[in-house]
């Protein structure tokens, strides 16, 4: 049998304090905002202390940040995050970054089916789900190969810069 968030090639794990300098680039890089939710830079020291106070217990979090690392070499490449988790409903939000000069790999992909089967077969959630720009095609396109469906339009959803824009909802149900 497998081990869980990990395969051949590439291994989920939990955040640690070597990777502050990596996080800190990540959170502070605009570009990378517009397509996520941040909207303010922060602070090594804020980052710093999220690594010391978070729990890594997503029921008491309500989310789970990890970092993927290639197994070969053990380089962190991105992150993967399953946020607003609700034990209730069995379902999960889902977030990815992929390093720039690691895109276009089929990283993207291999990530989100380890995220997958550790949340539908060992947290035996029915439902993962992600909130897309509409105009983001490299993401709406990842989820979409690794089985995810629009199945919804949240109109005027995300500011951007001097007006609003549109976000798609995919999900993916645990079958």
């Amino acid at each position: 049998m497998n081990k869980l968030m990990e395969n051949n090639i590439l291994r989920l794990r939990a955040p640690e304090p070597e990777d502050l300098d990596l996080l800190y680039a990540w959170e502070n890089d605009t570009a990378i905002w517009q397509k996520g939710a941040s909207i303010v830079p922060f602070s090594r020291y804020s980052i710093k202390q999220y690594l010391i106070d978070y729990k890594h217990d997503i029921y008491v979090d309500k989310q789970l940040r990890l970092m993927v690392t290639l197994r070969e070499t053990d380089e962190c490449i991105g992150t993967v995050d399953l946020y607003d988790f609700d034990p209730f409903h069995r379902r999960a939000g889902v977030g990815i970054l992929i390093d720039s000069k690691h895109r276009r790999r089929g990283y993207g992909m291999q990530v989100l089916m380890l995220l997958e089967d550790y949340a539908f077969r060992f947290l035996n959630l029915r439902q993962l789900y992600a909130i897309i720009p509409e105009k983001n095609n490299s993401s709406i396109r990842l989820f979409s190969k690794t089985g995810y469906r629009k199945s919804g339009l949240l109109e005027e959803w995300l500011a951007s810069e001097d007006s609003f824009c549109h976000a798609l909802i995919m999900q993916k149900l645990n079958s």
